[in-house]
Protein backbone atom coordinates (compact mmCIF):
# COMPACT_ATOMS: atom_id res chain seq x y z
CA UNK A 1 0.00 0.00 0.00
CA UNK A 2 1.27 3.64 -0.79
CA UNK A 3 2.24 5.61 2.58
CA UNK A 4 0.73 8.55 3.29
CA UNK A 5 2.35 11.50 4.81
CA UNK A 6 1.27 12.90 8.00
CA UNK A 7 -0.18 16.88 7.76
CA UNK A 8 1.38 19.22 9.67
CA UNK A 9 -0.11 19.63 13.37
CA UNK A 10 -0.25 16.76 15.80
CA UNK A 11 0.86 13.46 14.05
CA UNK A 12 -0.75 9.95 15.41
CA UNK A 13 0.58 6.81 15.40
CA UNK A 14 1.41 4.89 12.49
CA UNK A 15 2.18 8.29 10.83
CA UNK A 16 4.78 8.63 7.65
CA UNK A 17 6.98 11.41 8.09
CA UNK A 18 9.61 13.04 5.82
CA UNK A 19 13.37 13.84 6.87
CA UNK A 20 14.74 17.26 6.89
CA UNK A 21 14.78 18.84 3.87
CA UNK A 22 18.08 19.97 3.74
CA UNK A 23 19.11 15.94 4.59
CA UNK A 24 20.12 15.17 0.57
CA UNK A 25 22.67 18.20 0.34
CA UNK A 26 24.15 17.27 3.91
CA UNK A 27 24.70 13.80 2.62
CA UNK A 28 25.42 14.44 -0.76
CA UNK A 29 27.78 17.78 -0.63
CA UNK A 30 30.57 15.76 -1.72
CA UNK A 31 28.84 15.52 -5.03
CA UNK A 32 28.51 18.96 -5.67
CA UNK A 33 32.04 19.91 -4.55
CA UNK A 34 33.15 17.61 -6.84
CA UNK A 35 31.12 19.26 -9.92
CA UNK A 36 32.31 22.53 -8.48
CA UNK A 37 36.00 21.23 -8.90
CA UNK A 38 35.76 19.57 -12.21
CA UNK A 39 34.67 22.71 -13.22
CA UNK A 40 35.93 26.16 -11.24
CA UNK A 41 39.75 23.92 -11.24
CA UNK A 42 41.38 25.34 -13.93
CA UNK A 43 40.31 28.80 -13.58
CA UNK A 44 40.90 29.03 -10.05
CA UNK A 45 45.04 27.77 -11.19
CA UNK A 46 45.06 30.85 -13.68
CA UNK A 47 44.18 33.47 -11.13
CA UNK A 48 46.85 32.14 -8.98
CA UNK A 49 49.32 32.15 -11.84
CA UNK A 50 47.84 35.52 -13.31
CA UNK A 51 46.15 35.03 -16.04
CA UNK A 52 43.02 35.68 -17.24
CA UNK A 53 39.78 33.98 -15.55
CA UNK A 54 38.58 32.18 -18.74
CA UNK A 55 41.14 30.84 -21.26
CA UNK A 56 40.79 32.99 -24.15
CA UNK A 57 40.81 29.58 -26.73
CA UNK A 58 37.36 28.76 -25.11
CA UNK A 59 35.76 31.83 -25.35
CA UNK A 60 33.51 30.33 -28.14
CA UNK A 61 32.76 27.56 -26.09
CA UNK A 62 31.76 29.29 -22.54
CA UNK A 63 28.20 29.28 -23.37
CA UNK A 64 27.85 25.64 -23.74
CA UNK A 65 30.14 25.12 -21.25
CA UNK A 66 27.98 27.19 -18.51
CA UNK A 67 25.05 25.06 -20.34
CA UNK A 68 26.18 21.71 -19.14
CA UNK A 69 27.30 22.87 -16.09
CA UNK A 70 24.33 24.17 -15.39
CA UNK A 71 22.18 20.68 -16.78
CA UNK A 72 24.67 18.98 -13.98
CA UNK A 73 24.02 21.16 -11.37
CA UNK A 74 20.29 20.92 -11.75
CA UNK A 75 20.19 16.95 -11.94
CA UNK A 76 22.16 16.67 -8.80
CA UNK A 77 20.07 19.48 -6.87
CA UNK A 78 16.79 17.12 -8.69
CA UNK A 79 18.22 13.93 -8.09
CA UNK A 80 18.44 15.22 -3.62
CA UNK A 81 14.86 16.55 -4.04
CA UNK A 82 14.15 13.20 -4.82
CA UNK A 83 15.72 11.74 -2.81
CA UNK A 84 14.70 13.36 -0.04
CA UNK A 85 10.57 13.34 -1.35
CA UNK A 86 10.80 9.18 -0.96
CA UNK A 87 12.94 9.34 2.53
CA UNK A 88 10.05 8.63 4.93
CA UNK A 89 9.55 6.98 7.90
CA UNK A 90 7.26 5.40 10.38
CA UNK A 91 6.95 4.03 13.39
CA UNK A 92 4.13 1.81 14.32
CA UNK A 93 2.77 -1.97 14.97
CA UNK A 94 6.22 -2.42 16.85
CA UNK A 95 8.21 -1.22 14.27
CA UNK A 96 10.31 1.62 13.10
CA UNK A 97 10.70 1.36 9.07
CA UNK A 98 12.53 3.72 7.30
CA UNK A 99 11.21 3.79 2.73
CA UNK A 100 14.38 5.33 1.00
CA UNK A 101 14.80 5.62 -3.02
CA UNK A 102 12.51 7.11 -5.76
CA UNK A 103 14.21 5.12 -8.71
CA UNK A 104 15.32 1.74 -6.73
CA UNK A 105 12.95 1.39 -3.84
CA UNK A 106 14.18 0.31 -0.18
CA UNK A 107 12.71 -0.46 3.04
CA UNK A 108 14.42 -1.48 6.08
CA UNK A 109 12.35 -1.87 9.59
CA UNK A 110 13.28 -3.43 13.15
CA UNK A 111 11.37 -4.75 16.08
CA UNK A 112 11.11 -2.39 18.64
CA UNK A 113 11.72 -5.48 21.29
CA UNK A 114 14.60 -6.05 19.56
CA UNK A 115 16.43 -2.85 19.61
CA UNK A 116 20.39 -3.26 21.35
CA UNK A 117 21.15 0.40 21.13
CA UNK A 118 20.41 3.82 19.56
CA UNK A 119 22.87 6.18 18.49
CA UNK A 120 22.19 10.22 17.80
CA UNK A 121 25.48 10.97 14.87
CA UNK A 122 25.89 14.40 13.93
CA UNK A 123 29.06 14.81 11.58
CA UNK A 124 30.57 18.27 11.27
CA UNK A 125 28.18 19.52 8.39
CA UNK A 126 25.08 18.07 10.13
CA UNK A 127 26.00 20.16 13.26
CA UNK A 128 26.02 23.27 11.45
CA UNK A 129 22.97 22.89 10.19
CA UNK A 130 21.33 21.52 14.00
CA UNK A 131 20.66 18.01 12.15
CA UNK A 132 21.44 14.84 13.35
CA UNK A 133 21.18 11.13 11.90
CA UNK A 134 19.67 8.05 14.20
CA UNK A 135 21.17 4.62 14.23
CA UNK A 136 18.94 2.02 15.06
CA UNK A 137 20.83 -1.25 16.36
CA UNK A 138 19.03 -4.65 15.95
CA UNK A 139 20.51 -8.16 17.20
CA UNK A 140 22.18 -10.13 14.47
CA UNK A 141 22.40 -7.07 12.40
CA UNK A 142 26.47 -6.91 11.08
CA UNK A 143 25.52 -3.16 10.40
CA UNK A 144 22.96 -0.90 11.56
CA UNK A 145 19.24 -2.08 10.34
CA UNK A 146 18.12 1.41 9.85
CA UNK A 147 19.45 4.62 9.25
CA UNK A 148 17.46 7.90 9.37
CA UNK A 149 19.50 10.83 8.09
CA UNK A 150 18.87 13.66 8.69
CA UNK A 151 16.57 14.98 11.58
CA UNK A 152 16.33 18.53 13.64
CA UNK A 153 18.33 17.36 16.45
CA UNK A 154 15.44 18.17 19.13
CA UNK A 155 13.01 15.17 16.80
CA UNK A 156 16.21 13.24 16.39
CA UNK A 157 16.06 13.00 20.56
CA UNK A 158 12.01 13.11 20.85
CA UNK A 159 12.30 10.34 18.78
CA UNK A 160 15.16 8.25 20.23
CA UNK A 161 13.13 8.99 23.57
CA UNK A 162 10.14 7.80 21.63
CA UNK A 163 11.66 4.44 20.43
CA UNK A 164 13.54 3.22 23.29
CA UNK A 165 10.65 3.71 25.82
CA UNK A 166 8.26 1.55 23.58
CA UNK A 167 11.26 -0.87 23.19
CA UNK A 168 11.82 -0.78 27.11
CA UNK A 169 7.77 -1.63 27.89
CA UNK A 170 7.34 1.80 29.52
CA UNK A 171 4.50 3.27 27.14
CA UNK A 172 2.22 1.12 25.59
CA UNK A 173 1.89 2.41 22.42
CA UNK A 174 -1.17 4.42 22.80
CA UNK A 175 0.69 7.86 22.76
CA UNK A 176 2.10 10.36 20.01
CA UNK A 177 5.98 10.61 19.83
CA UNK A 178 5.64 14.15 21.10
CA UNK A 179 3.70 13.18 24.24
CA UNK A 180 6.82 10.96 25.37
CA UNK A 181 9.46 13.19 26.69
CA UNK A 182 13.32 12.54 26.90
CA UNK A 183 13.95 10.28 29.89
CA UNK A 184 15.96 12.17 32.53
CA UNK A 185 19.52 11.21 33.11
CA UNK A 186 22.02 11.59 35.63
CA UNK A 187 26.06 12.20 34.62
CA UNK A 188 28.18 9.56 36.33
CA UNK A 189 31.45 10.28 34.85
CA UNK A 190 33.64 12.31 32.11
CA UNK A 191 37.08 11.93 30.53
CA UNK A 192 39.39 15.05 30.91
CA UNK A 193 41.23 16.04 27.63
CA UNK A 194 45.03 15.91 29.40
CA UNK A 195 44.01 12.10 30.68
CA UNK A 196 43.05 11.27 27.04
CA UNK A 197 46.05 13.13 25.38
CA UNK A 198 48.30 10.79 28.11
CA UNK A 199 46.31 7.71 26.91
CA UNK A 200 47.26 7.99 23.72
CA UNK A 201 50.91 8.77 24.15
CA UNK A 202 51.56 6.32 26.50
CA UNK A 203 50.02 3.25 23.99
CA UNK A 204 51.46 0.83 22.89
CA UNK A 205 51.45 2.50 19.52
CA UNK A 206 53.43 5.34 20.55
CA UNK A 207 56.05 2.71 22.43
CA UNK A 208 56.01 0.96 18.35
CA UNK A 209 56.92 4.33 16.80
CA UNK A 210 59.87 5.15 18.66
CA UNK A 211 61.39 2.02 18.45
CA UNK A 212 60.63 2.12 14.81
CA UNK A 213 62.21 5.79 14.70
CA UNK A 214 65.27 4.60 16.60
CA UNK A 215 65.70 1.63 14.10
CA UNK A 216 65.34 4.16 11.31
CA UNK A 217 68.17 6.90 12.63
CA UNK A 218 69.94 3.98 13.13
CA UNK A 219 70.07 2.41 9.54
CA UNK A 220 70.36 6.07 8.31
CA UNK A 221 73.45 6.68 10.31
CA UNK A 222 74.93 3.29 9.28
CA UNK A 223 74.32 3.55 5.47
CA UNK A 224 74.86 7.26 5.66
CA UNK A 225 71.52 7.69 3.57
CA UNK A 226 69.15 10.53 4.23
CA UNK A 227 66.39 9.15 1.74
CA UNK A 228 65.07 6.76 4.30
CA UNK A 229 63.34 10.03 6.21
CA UNK A 230 61.36 11.31 2.73
CA UNK A 231 60.11 7.47 2.18
CA UNK A 232 58.61 7.60 5.72
CA UNK A 233 57.09 10.30 5.33
CA UNK A 234 53.43 8.76 3.95
CA UNK A 235 53.81 6.30 7.24
CA UNK A 236 53.93 9.36 9.50
CA UNK A 237 51.22 11.29 7.44
CA UNK A 238 49.13 7.37 8.63
CA UNK A 239 50.37 7.91 11.96
CA UNK A 240 49.23 11.34 12.75
CA UNK A 241 45.94 10.70 10.91
CA UNK A 242 45.45 7.80 13.44
CA UNK A 243 46.42 9.71 16.50
CA UNK A 244 43.75 12.24 15.38
CA UNK A 245 41.08 9.74 15.07
CA UNK A 246 41.26 8.02 18.38
CA UNK A 247 41.78 11.66 19.89
CA UNK A 248 38.95 13.30 17.99
CA UNK A 249 36.73 10.12 18.91
CA UNK A 250 37.60 10.24 22.85
CA UNK A 251 37.09 14.12 23.13
CA UNK A 252 34.52 14.97 25.59
CA UNK A 253 33.43 11.18 26.48
CA UNK A 254 30.94 11.48 29.08
CA UNK A 255 28.74 8.79 30.72
CA UNK A 256 25.64 9.09 31.84
CA UNK A 257 22.57 6.45 33.49
CA UNK A 258 18.91 7.34 33.04
CA UNK A 259 15.87 5.01 32.39
CA UNK A 260 16.96 4.20 29.07
CA UNK A 261 20.24 2.60 29.53
CA UNK A 262 23.75 4.00 29.40
CA UNK A 263 24.11 7.67 27.38
CA UNK A 264 27.68 7.80 26.26
CA UNK A 265 28.93 11.21 24.02
CA UNK A 266 31.72 11.73 22.77
CA UNK A 267 33.87 13.33 20.10
CA UNK A 268 34.96 17.05 18.87
CA UNK A 269 34.04 17.53 15.33
CA UNK A 270 31.85 14.73 14.56
CA UNK A 271 29.58 14.02 17.66
CA UNK A 272 28.05 11.04 18.62
CA UNK A 273 25.22 10.14 21.36
CA UNK A 274 25.07 6.55 22.43
CA UNK A 275 22.52 4.96 24.37
CA UNK A 276 22.83 1.34 25.15
CA UNK A 277 20.88 -0.99 27.64
CA UNK A 278 22.37 -2.11 30.08
CA UNK A 279 20.37 -5.60 30.08
CA UNK A 280 21.85 -5.89 26.22
CA UNK A 281 25.66 -5.54 26.98
CA UNK A 282 26.57 -9.46 26.44
CA UNK A 283 30.13 -9.39 27.33
CA UNK A 284 33.18 -6.66 28.89
CA UNK A 285 36.52 -6.63 29.11
CA UNK A 286 38.47 -4.73 31.10
CA UNK A 287 42.30 -3.98 30.05
CA UNK A 288 45.14 -2.26 31.65
CA UNK A 289 48.61 -2.03 29.36
CA UNK A 290 51.82 -1.79 31.46
CA UNK A 291 52.20 1.65 31.11
CA UNK A 292 49.27 2.76 31.99
CA UNK A 293 49.54 0.72 35.54
CA UNK A 294 51.28 3.95 36.22
CA UNK A 295 48.63 6.20 36.67
CA UNK A 296 46.15 3.69 37.17
CA UNK A 297 44.56 3.67 34.26
CA UNK A 298 42.01 1.53 32.55
CA UNK A 299 40.05 0.89 29.06
CA UNK A 300 36.45 -0.99 29.26
CA UNK A 301 35.11 -2.54 25.70
CA UNK A 302 31.93 -4.34 25.14
CA UNK A 303 29.81 -7.01 22.86
CA UNK A 304 26.63 -5.53 22.27
CA UNK A 305 24.62 -7.48 19.44
CA UNK A 306 24.17 -4.99 16.36
CA UNK A 307 27.49 -3.71 16.38
CA UNK A 308 28.85 -6.77 15.33
CA UNK A 309 32.49 -7.69 14.88
CA UNK A 310 33.55 -5.46 11.74
CA UNK A 311 36.88 -3.71 12.41
CA UNK A 312 37.07 0.12 12.02
CA UNK A 313 37.52 3.36 14.10
CA UNK A 314 33.59 3.86 13.89
CA UNK A 315 32.92 0.51 15.45
CA UNK A 316 35.77 0.69 18.04
CA UNK A 317 34.54 4.11 19.12
CA UNK A 318 31.00 2.50 19.55
CA UNK A 319 32.30 -0.93 21.43
CA UNK A 320 34.06 1.21 23.78
CA UNK A 321 32.01 1.58 27.18
CA UNK A 322 35.58 3.46 28.83
CA UNK A 323 38.39 5.02 26.34
CA UNK A 324 40.35 5.68 29.72
CA UNK A 325 39.65 6.04 33.60
CA UNK A 326 40.86 5.49 36.69
CA UNK A 327 40.00 2.16 39.08
CA UNK A 328 36.61 4.15 40.22
CA UNK A 329 35.60 4.85 37.25
CA UNK A 330 35.16 1.17 36.12
CA UNK A 331 33.44 0.20 39.35
CA UNK A 332 30.76 3.50 37.97
CA UNK A 333 30.28 1.83 34.95
CA UNK A 334 30.35 -1.98 36.50
CA UNK A 335 28.22 -0.55 38.48
CA UNK A 336 25.69 0.19 35.64
CA UNK A 337 26.45 -2.73 33.88
CA UNK A 338 25.99 -5.37 36.69
CA UNK A 339 23.65 -4.16 39.21
CA UNK A 340 23.93 -7.14 41.07
CA UNK A 341 26.89 -8.70 40.77
CA UNK A 342 25.97 -11.60 42.79
CA UNK A 343 28.71 -11.28 45.67
CA UNK A 344 28.61 -9.79 49.04
CA UNK A 345 31.58 -7.92 48.78
CA UNK A 346 32.33 -6.51 44.91
CA UNK A 347 34.75 -4.63 45.13
CA UNK A 348 37.12 -6.92 46.80
CA UNK A 349 35.80 -9.25 44.07
CA UNK A 350 36.24 -6.71 41.30
CA UNK A 351 39.98 -5.52 42.91
CA UNK A 352 41.03 -9.18 42.68
CA UNK A 353 39.97 -9.99 38.74
CA UNK A 354 41.74 -6.49 38.12
CA UNK A 355 44.64 -6.52 40.17
CA UNK A 356 45.41 -10.21 41.88
CA UNK A 357 47.54 -12.67 41.90
CA UNK A 358 47.13 -16.27 43.23
CA UNK A 359 49.55 -16.23 46.47
CA UNK A 360 52.37 -18.27 46.08
CA UNK A 361 51.91 -19.88 49.84
CA UNK A 362 48.54 -21.28 48.44
CA UNK A 363 46.11 -19.50 49.78
CA UNK A 364 43.30 -17.85 47.71
CA UNK A 365 41.94 -14.80 46.15
CA UNK A 366 38.33 -15.97 45.31
CA UNK A 367 39.81 -17.05 41.30
CA UNK A 368 40.45 -20.74 40.59
CA UNK A 369 44.08 -20.15 38.52
CA UNK A 370 46.08 -22.31 36.69
CA UNK A 371 47.84 -25.02 38.49
CA UNK A 372 51.42 -24.78 39.81
CA UNK A 373 52.68 -27.68 37.92
CA UNK A 374 52.00 -25.94 34.74
CA UNK A 375 53.73 -22.71 35.19
CA UNK A 376 56.43 -23.68 32.73
CA UNK A 377 53.27 -23.39 29.95
CA UNK A 378 52.67 -19.47 31.46
CA UNK A 379 55.83 -18.30 33.38
CA UNK A 380 54.66 -14.90 34.11
CA UNK A 381 50.68 -15.40 33.90
CA UNK A 382 49.73 -18.68 35.55
CA UNK A 383 49.08 -16.94 39.05
CA UNK A 384 46.94 -14.36 36.95
CA UNK A 385 45.03 -16.74 34.65
CA UNK A 386 41.44 -17.45 36.47
CA UNK A 387 38.16 -17.89 36.73
CA UNK A 388 35.30 -16.90 39.46
CA UNK A 389 31.33 -17.40 39.35
CA UNK A 390 29.10 -15.43 40.92
CA UNK A 391 25.43 -15.67 41.15
CA UNK A 392 24.96 -13.45 38.14
CA UNK A 393 28.30 -12.95 35.97
CA UNK A 394 31.06 -15.60 35.15
CA UNK A 395 34.77 -13.52 35.56
CA UNK A 396 37.64 -14.26 33.78
CA UNK A 397 40.76 -12.82 34.47
CA UNK A 398 44.51 -13.04 32.46
CA UNK A 399 47.21 -11.43 31.60
CA UNK A 400 50.18 -10.54 33.93
CA UNK A 401 51.60 -7.64 32.38
CA UNK A 402 48.85 -6.34 30.30
CA UNK A 403 46.10 -6.97 33.33
CA UNK A 404 42.53 -8.15 31.36
CA UNK A 405 39.30 -8.60 33.26
CA UNK A 406 36.19 -10.22 31.09
CA UNK A 407 32.48 -10.51 32.39
CA UNK A 408 29.62 -12.40 30.86
CA UNK A 409 26.83 -12.60 32.32
CA UNK A 410 25.67 -16.28 32.57
CA UNK A 411 21.87 -15.54 30.35
CA UNK A 412 24.50 -13.95 27.45
CA UNK A 413 25.96 -17.04 27.13
CA UNK A 414 25.24 -18.99 23.59
CA UNK A 415 27.88 -21.67 23.80
CA UNK A 416 31.39 -23.09 24.72
CA UNK A 417 34.51 -25.16 23.84
CA UNK A 418 37.08 -26.53 25.35
CA UNK A 419 40.15 -26.25 23.44
CA UNK A 420 43.45 -28.38 24.15
CA UNK A 421 46.35 -28.60 22.16
CA UNK A 422 49.25 -31.45 22.78
CA UNK A 423 51.19 -29.16 25.45
CA UNK A 424 48.38 -28.59 27.45
CA UNK A 425 47.23 -32.24 27.08
CA UNK A 426 50.79 -32.91 28.69
CA UNK A 427 50.38 -30.39 31.61
CA UNK A 428 47.03 -31.58 31.93
CA UNK A 429 44.94 -27.78 31.53
CA UNK A 430 43.03 -26.89 29.12
CA UNK A 431 41.20 -23.41 27.57
CA UNK A 432 37.69 -22.62 28.07
CA UNK A 433 36.27 -20.53 25.28
CA UNK A 434 32.75 -18.84 25.67
CA UNK A 435 30.98 -17.58 22.70
CA UNK A 436 28.77 -14.39 22.69
CA UNK A 437 27.79 -11.52 19.82
CA UNK A 438 30.89 -10.21 17.71
CA UNK A 439 32.94 -7.94 18.83
CA UNK A 440 35.90 -7.35 20.69
CA UNK A 441 35.32 -9.07 23.75
CA UNK A 442 36.45 -12.63 23.30
CA UNK A 443 35.88 -14.58 26.57
CA UNK A 444 38.41 -17.06 26.75
CA UNK A 445 39.93 -19.03 29.95
CA UNK A 446 43.54 -19.89 29.69
CA UNK A 447 45.22 -22.91 30.81
CA UNK A 448 42.89 -24.11 33.78
CA UNK A 449 42.65 -27.66 34.97
CA UNK A 450 41.10 -30.40 32.97
CA UNK A 451 39.11 -31.57 36.07
CA UNK A 452 38.05 -28.18 36.99
CA UNK A 453 37.55 -26.41 33.25
CA UNK A 454 34.85 -29.72 32.93
CA UNK A 455 33.18 -29.22 36.07
CA UNK A 456 33.01 -25.46 34.77
CA UNK A 457 31.52 -26.34 31.14
CA UNK A 458 28.80 -27.83 32.92
CA UNK A 459 28.14 -25.64 35.94
CA UNK A 460 28.25 -22.78 33.47
CA UNK A 461 25.89 -24.45 30.94
CA UNK A 462 23.36 -25.22 33.99
CA UNK A 463 23.57 -21.49 35.35
CA UNK A 464 23.06 -19.74 31.25
CA UNK A 465 19.89 -21.95 31.36
CA UNK A 466 18.30 -20.76 34.55
CA UNK A 467 19.43 -17.27 34.14
CA UNK A 468 17.80 -17.36 30.52
CA UNK A 469 14.51 -18.80 32.29
CA UNK A 470 14.54 -15.96 34.51
CA UNK A 471 15.01 -13.46 32.13
CA UNK A 472 11.65 -13.38 30.03
CA UNK A 473 11.17 -10.68 28.44
CA UNK A 474 13.04 -8.27 26.33
CA UNK A 475 12.26 -5.32 27.47
CA UNK A 476 15.06 -4.36 29.92
CA UNK A 477 13.07 -1.97 32.27
CA UNK A 478 10.92 -5.23 33.47
CA UNK A 479 14.35 -6.14 34.67
CA UNK A 480 16.09 -3.16 36.52
CA UNK A 481 14.36 0.06 37.75
CA UNK A 482 16.23 3.18 37.45
CA UNK A 483 16.92 5.19 41.26
CA UNK A 484 18.42 8.71 41.00
CA UNK A 485 21.45 8.77 43.36
CA UNK A 486 23.48 11.06 44.84
CA UNK A 487 27.50 11.79 42.87
CA UNK A 488 29.46 9.70 45.36
CA UNK A 489 27.13 7.03 45.52
CA UNK A 490 28.30 3.81 42.95
CA UNK A 491 25.39 3.17 41.00
CA UNK A 492 22.18 4.46 39.74
CA UNK A 493 20.36 1.04 39.00
CA UNK A 494 18.84 -1.38 41.36
CA UNK A 495 16.95 -4.73 40.89
CA UNK A 496 13.34 -4.42 40.54
CA UNK A 497 11.62 -5.36 43.15
CA UNK A 498 8.12 -4.06 43.03
CA UNK A 499 5.98 -2.75 40.20
CA UNK A 500 7.67 -0.63 37.58
CA UNK A 501 6.68 2.60 37.41
CA UNK A 502 6.88 4.99 34.25
CA UNK A 503 9.72 7.10 34.30
CA UNK A 504 8.92 9.04 31.36
CA UNK A 505 6.04 10.32 32.91
CA UNK A 506 6.55 11.73 36.70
Amino acid sequence: MSPEVSLPGKAVDGDWRRVHPASPFVRGWVALAAVLYFFGRDAFERVLQGRDFLDPHLNGRVFWLLVGGGVLLLLAVGGFILSWYFTRYQVAEGYVRVNTGWLFKQQRQARLDRVQAIDIVQPLLARIFGLAELKFEVADAGESAVRLAYLPLAQAKQLRAAILARAAGVVTGQETIEEIPEAPEQRVLSVPPSRLIGSLLLSEQTVGILLAAAASVAISVYTGNNAIFFALIPAILGIAAAYWSSFNKGYNFTAAISPDGIRLRYGLLDTQAQTVPPGRIQALKITQSPLWRLFGWYRMHVNVAGYGGTPGNENAARTTLLPVGLKSDVMVMLSLVLPDPGVDDPQGVFTAGLEGLAPVSGGKDGFTTTPRRARLLAPLGWRRNGFLATRTALLLRSGRWWHALVLVPHQRTQSMALQQGPLARRFGVTDLVLHTTAGPVLPRLYQADVGQAVQLFDQQAARAREARKRQTSEQWLAQVSFQPHAPNEPSAVEPNTTQQEDPHHG
